[in-house]
């Protein structure tokens, strides 16, 4: 098997030009410092192990190469690794939670273990000596510690226990290295020590809790970090916020498992040892040393006595997060005499302290985002990587060469070389986070906005500003966008604003100024979208918002400080719009297109605004947050378009042109806790992803043709659309389709007719709605309008007719791209009676009748009274009492009458829906 022959650096010989996936991550920048880096190869192969999303990244950085490890679907939460640094186990916490153990030298999944710990997932785990145990905490209010043999096919641990809350929240593990059977762990309060036997087939967990305090120690012993077992095995430690190392001692003596009793073993803290004043971060112990790591990024080692032997520092280390020293020992003369450290060389005097030079180097990592190797022979700190410190939520693709640009929130801009991988230059703004990036379209410009409402336009390559910057913006800058002529630059922010720049021409030289600015939405905007006009080369401005209104601005009847709007057009009744793009040119047609959060993309009219076009997007969770066209690559089919998209924590690419078909589309997961942008190469060849809050991005490599094949297997013409009906073509629900399209043809030439009947495959357009409500789809009057109009005008375009029928082909397609792509929710009505209700006695929302008649009648699309007492008698199966009536002299009429004896005075949202509509809804 690949495991068994693997060998150290295998991973990296495997082919990565060949791939299966539409999108293949290629490499991912920046990682989770909150994380622990590991050193897995030290010398001529330098390889680190560290952990970037939900994606554990080994990275060769000589030679400039990543492997990676893909299994979560959640952000990883830790992850440990074994002594020999072969075996490599990491969780998650979210929904699914698991445990995987990978092997580093192959990159196999060895173990995957599920529902480990199905409530909240892990925050705790570590690895045994012998790498044959696991013990994880979770993550849950009340924490739970397994103990599993990962090396056995069982899904069940070998033993666990439950952790009272007194204890804190258990956030750090470890075993010790001579007793897998035992292990510590530490909150900030509490450190429990834990033994696990097996005797007669039983399981015992059993822990000693401690809380030590400034009464039990008369010092303060500040907050716990970490703890070790001392290599001397009657000892453990722990390091603690105030710069003190708690000691202790372990009083019985341990002997093998089989022979301990079913009792804690004691334990008691004896002393406190003030080892520095600043806070203790990190707790090693290596062979026969005591290393620890701290706030001021120093290094130090002791012996077993708590002597101080060495320390490194370096002024540009911050707060350190993890060591992790090489298995390789340089060549190197033998130990000092008398010296227990048998990896010490040397020593020397100097300003009167003690400096000793171990020969195994080790990797830094630090709480800012910043990696050092230090090589322990020169006590030299080399940075191996500096990363963003928060939020990574701008980034942008050069226009003419393979450029990448990523902001973050920390302040830094750093660009990319991205088809070697090659960082090329870094500004740091100190003044506030990088929100949105753009390129103008002639790559000498990017556009930066920020996220105290300043925007600064800087050279492309020097990254230095070419004019002051603006401070025209409210709030945080949100998007920004150059025109095609890069004589316009737009930005929208978080106060509903649009606000344009114009350049100029000042003393014979190109400069910006800022031309004017206008709330122009009520709620955030979504996009803003720079185009050409269809009858001139002037520049185009559009900006959508989640108000569901589509603005359009006159750049050239804009002055100073006055921006015109030439149109504002509402695209939704209901859905939220999320994101638009022009779409390509395919007919004589012109569309945009947007995306909303009912799962479907909408094709409108660039002149009209008309929407022409409603099809079922991509269902991967979430809705699209933002849409590209991808350029075109040069071994593309020139006939072919494809479009890119990111949903909440997915990107993905879909063909064009849109039409239903759900094997046209594919998604991955990129960033578990939110995608925030993305930017497309400008060959078209790699798609870059934000990771927000992750404070990384990703480079994913396109292949066309395995999408391409995609969707050739999943079946040509109505296949993929016969596959999304409940049964498929031959189940009950397409039986019943074909009999009420068939009755409507009837219907239309009369059921009683004694002419000879006129056999069609189609039916007259204005029987939609018949059909579609009888099927179970209830369209508002504005869809059943864009419905007709779909089909009414589907070739207009290019043969100038209208379309007065359809078949059952195209019908099929409407209703699976027009019907509520999740099916009838009871939320949706729970949250409207949520909306319009109010509490009654009971507690239950509900609406009054009257209250319920007048809304029906007043709001919305109204229904006249005659319509609305049609509609309840139809539900109801009754017949409202005529007027004359025996029983009264002056009866009510119409929908009042039905609504007195039939319907409650108070309507909850149960009884609108099973009593009223008799609708199945389940919960």
């Amino acid at each position: 098997s690949m495991v068994w022959a693997a060998m150290p650096g295998m991973l990296f010989r495997k082919n990565r030009d060949s791939s299966f996936y539409p999108l293949d991550l290629s490499w991912v920048f920046g990682y989770n410092s909150s994380l622990a880096v590991h050193s897995l190869m030290d010398g001529e192969d330098r390889v680190l192990l560290y952990v970037s999303s939900h994606t554990v990244v080994i990275h060769d950085i000589l030679q400039n190469r990543q492997s990676h490890l893909q299994g979560h679907t959640n952000v990883i939460s830790c992850l440990c690794v074994s002594e020999d640094k072969r075996w490599v186990a990491t969780a998650d916490q979210g929904p699914d939670a698991m445990i995987i153990v990978w092997d580093s030298y192959s990159g196999v999944p060895v173990r995957t273990i599920f529902q480990s710990h199905s409530e909240d997932g892990v925050c705790a785990i570590a690895i045994s000596q012998d790498a044959k145990y696991l013990v994880t905490i979770s993550a849950a209010a009340v924490q739970k510690v397994c103990v599993w043999r990962w090396t056995l096919p069982t899904g069940e641990p070998t033993c666990s226990t439950e952790l009272s809350p007194e204890f804190g929240y258990q956030d750090y593990v470890i075993f010790n290295p001579q007793n897998p059977h035992e292990f510590v762990s530490n909150s900030k309060t509490q450190v429990i020590f834990y033994l696990w036997v097996r005797r007669q087939s039983q399981l015992w967990d059993e822990n000693t809790a401690w809380l030590p305090s400034s009464q039990t120690f008369k010092c303060l012993v500040g907050q716990f970090s970490q703890s070790v077992f001392h290599f001397n095995n009657t000892q453990a430690l722990t390091g603690t916020s105030a710069g003190k190392l708690v000691v202790w001692d372990m009083h019985d003596p341990r002997t093998l498992p089989e022979e301990l009793l079913p009792k804690p073993h004691g334990v008691t803290a004896t002393k406190v040892v003030a080892m520095q004043e600043e806070s203790l971060t990190v707790l090693q112990v290596l062979d026969s040393c005591i290393v620890t790591g701290d706030v001021k990024g120093q290094v130090k080692f002791y012996d077993g006595q708590l002597r101080l032997l060495t320390v490194y520092s370096h002024d540009t280390v911050g707060p350190i997060q993890s060591i992790s020293f090489s298995t390789i020992l340089r060549d190197a003369p033998s130990a000092l005499p008398g010296s227990s450290q048998p990896f010490l060389t040397s020593w020397s005097d100097s300003s009167n302290s003690v400096s000793l030079t171990l020969n195994r180097n080790f990797i830094l990592s630090t709480s800012d985002a910043t990696m050092f190797h230090v090589a322990t022979d020169s006590t030299n700190f080399g940075r191996i990587m500096t990363e963003a410190k928060k939020t990574v939520n701008a980034i942008a693709c050069h226009p003419q060469e393979p450029l990448v640009a990523v902001g973050s929130h920390c302040g830094l801009l750093k660009v990319w070389e991205y088809k070697q991988t090659q960082y090329l230059v870094s500004r740091i703004f100190t003044e506030a986070g990088i929100q949105c990036l753009s390129y103008d379209p002639e790559g000498h410009l990017l556009a930066a906005g920020f996220t105290d409402g300043s925007v600064y336009i800087l050279d492309a390559i020097s990254l230095q500003s070419i004019c002051e910057e603006f401070q025209c913006s409210q709030g945080p800058v949100t998007h920004i966008s150059f025109s095609h002529d890069s004589k316009y630059l737009a930005t929208a922010d978080e106060t509903y604003s649009v606000t344009v720049y114009k350049r100029v021409l000042q003393n014979g030289s190109r400069c910006w100024e800022h031309l004017a600015g206008l709330v122009s939405h009520y709620k955030p905007i979504r996009g803003i979208l720079f185009g050409v006009h269809p009858d001139s080369n002037e520049p185009r401005l559009l900006s959508l918002g989640e108000d569901q209104q589509l603005v359009e601005y006159d750049l050239n009847s804009s002055i100073k400080d006055h921006l015109v709007v030439t149109h504002r057009d509402r695209l939704e009744q209901v859905a939220v719009p999320l994101c638009l793009t022009w779409y390509p040119q395919l007919n004589t047609e012109s569309f945009f297109l947007t995306a909303n959060n009912c799962y479907k993309m909408k094709l409108y009219n660039t002149t009209t605004k008309m929407c022409r076009k409603t099809l079922l997007g991509p269902t991967y969770g979430s809705p699209l947050e933002k849409i590209q066209i991808l350029p075109r690559t040069s071994s593309a089919d020139p006939q072919q378009h494809y479009l890119v998209y990111i949903t909440k924590d997915k990107v993905g690419l879909q063909m064009l042109p849109v039409d239903g078909n759900p094997h046209k589309s594919s998604a991955f997961i990129c960033h578990p806790d939110g995608a925030a942008d993305f930017a497309i190469s400008h060959d078209g060849r790699y798609v870059f992803t934000a990771g927000g809050k992750e404070r990384t991005f990703m480079k994913w490599k396109v292949n066309l043709h395995a999408l391409d094949a995609a969707a050739f297997l999943g079946g040509e013409d109505l296949i993929p659309f016969y596959n999304l009906l409940d049964g498929g073509r031959e189940g009950k629900f397409f039986r019943e389709l074909e009999d009420y399209f068939y009755y409507v043809q009837l219907c239309s030439q009369g059921i009683k007719t004694l002419e000879t009947r006129q056999v069609s495959t189609h039916i007259p357009l204005e029987e939609i709605p018949s059909v579609m409500r009888a099927i179970g789809f209830y369209p508002s009057e504005e869809e059943i309008e864009e419905m007709i109009n779909e089909v009414k005008f589907s070739k207009y375009a290019d043969t100038g007719e209208e379309v007065t029928k359809i078949n059952l082909d195209d019908f099929i397609k409407l209703y699976i791209n027009h019907r509520p792509a999740l099916g009838l929710s009871m939320k949706t009505i729970q949250r409207a009676f949520q909306v319009l209700g109010y509490d009654n006695k009971k507690g239950d929302k509900v609406i009054d009748r009257g209250d319920f008649l007048s809304l029906l009648q007043c709001r919305g699309e109204q229904m006249t009274e005659d319509e609305l007492a049609e509609c309840l008698i139809t539900l109801l199966g009754k017949r409202p009492r005529k007027e004359g009536s025996e029983l009264d002299t002056h009866p009510p009429t119409g929908a009042a009458a039905l609504t007195e004896e039939d319907i409650p005075a108070e309507i909850t949202a149960d009884i609108f829906v099973a009593d009223i509509l008799g609708l199945p809804i389940a919960e």
